[in-house]
């Protein structure tokens, strides 16, 4: 079976732009999330987010993309760019139908959404953009970055939420085993503005909490909701065999991935979540004991807590394997989550750190080894990351460094 390995990473995140930044953040445990400045929150019951400080669309992108693009859209772009630059990948030498695109979406471009709707409540529909048919959609970010790098082969968007980021990997995985050159993936999600708040609250999991280190704590007695964010990871994706043959600096391999869906509350059936690991593992071909790091979904709800603990440890046994969740310096980015903790998965291993969990006390009845306060040296070879999208989907997926 071909090896697919990443050779490239683009990260837009509360806590930092671009990989240096992020990772610098990360490991020095320097959280993103504050109260929102991006509207007035003082109306709404939750008021923290994970945002992206001192991003201006115009320093990295060409003015005639600005006035037909969301914010997620310009971030989404800006990490496409990074991560073929550090790939060392020049697309107009490469064949244009042998790469393609395929990122997941938990909101689309909401933000433009709203402005047009605005615009067509107070000012009439002659005033609404042309750019309002494709700006909002969920598959846009795809399409934005195939066309600005000629990228014709196949192109796909992926919707399950926070689970969507890893899917969109995994399906970027299978079109290059299919044969396609290079495969651009990952997500970037951007929704806070009041349309995208109101949807976000209405989901019931965010946190009420006023002071952003004790907002999300996921395995903490405290959690109850969490915070979220904007940004995420791309990641660029081709085969083993073409990494080496142009000599590129590989991160690491995409070498196990599953996905499953959670039965019908009230059925008496388990959650779905453990089977997602094994089934992963199953596909990386690596037992439970080679694991050296967990990146987890970290939900921060005292239920959804409780059943990735009970997960984690039925698969691996209590706290016999690392833990950790340095998505409570960001927030969880929806789709963008579990790609940035891929990015942080393949920086742990070249780094031989594990970055930490902030803010929060674990509660002994998970029986988790979670690394908390400060980053943990160990010697890295095989991650797993996990991540679970609302209303029943979780997925996980298994890195490793390569011989």
């Amino acid at each position: 079976m071909t090896a697919v390995v990443v050779t490239g990473l683009g990260v837009t995140a509360p806590n930092g732009l671009g990989v240096q930044d992020y990772w610098e953040a990360t490991l020095a445990g320097k959280s993103g999330i504050g109260r929102i400045t991006r509207f007035d929150p003082a109306q709404y019951p939750a008021r923290l987010a994970g945002e992206i400080p001192g991003f201006v669309a115009e320093e990295h992108l060409p003015s005639r993309l600005l006035p037909q693009t969301d914010r997620m859209t310009r971030l989404a772009l800006v990490a496409a760019d990074w991560a073929l630059e550090d790939a060392g990948i020049r697309p107009r030498d490469l064949p244009e139908f042998g790469m393609g695109v395929v990122t997941a979406s938990s909101s689309g471009g909401f933000e433009f959404g709203q402005g047009e709707l605005q615009a067509l409540w107070s000012r009439g529909s002659q005033y609404v953009s042309a750019y309002q048919s494709f700006a909002w959609f969920y598959a846009v970010n795809s399409g934005q970055i195939s066309i600005r790098h000629g990228m014709k082969g196949p192109s796909s968007v992926v919707v399950s939420d926070q689970a969507g980021g890893l899917d969109a990997v995994a399906q970027a995985r299978r079109q290059i085993r299919k044969g396609t050159g290079l495969v651009v993936s990952g997500a970037v999600d951007a929704s806070i503005c009041p349309w995208g708040w109101v949807a976000q609250l209405a989901a019931q999991g965010l946190t009420t909490s006023d002071e952003p280190s004790r907002a999300y704590l996921p395995f903490d007695e405290a959690a109850d909701g969490y915070v979220p964010g904007e940004g995420g990871a791309l990641l660029v994706m081709e085969s083993e065999e073409t990494a080496r043959a142009r000599g590129a600096r590989i991160y690491g391999e995409v070498a196990g991935y599953a996905a499953t869906f959670d039965p019908k509350p009230g059925s008496g059936r388990p959650p779905a979540l453990r089977r997602a690991i094994e089934l992963a593992l199953d596909d990386a071909g690596v037992a439970a004991d080679a694991v050296d790091v967990v990146f987890a979904d970290a939900a921060a709800d005292p239920e959804l807590d409780r059943i990735e603990a009970a997960a984690l440890t039925a698969v691996f046994g209590p706290a016999a394997v690392p833990v950790t969740a340095p998505k409570t310096m960001t927030g969880r980015l929806y789709s963008g989550a579990a790609p940035l903790d891929l990015a942080a998965a393949f920086l742990a291993i070249r780094d031989g750190v594990i970055p930490p969990t902030v803010h929060v006390s674990p509660s002994p009845e998970h029986n988790l080894d979670l690394v908390t306060d400060r980053p943990r040296e160990a010697r890295i070879r095989t991650a797993l990351v996990v991540a679970r999208g609302h209303g029943g989907f979780n997925s996980a997926a298994v890195v490793r460094a390569l011989p």
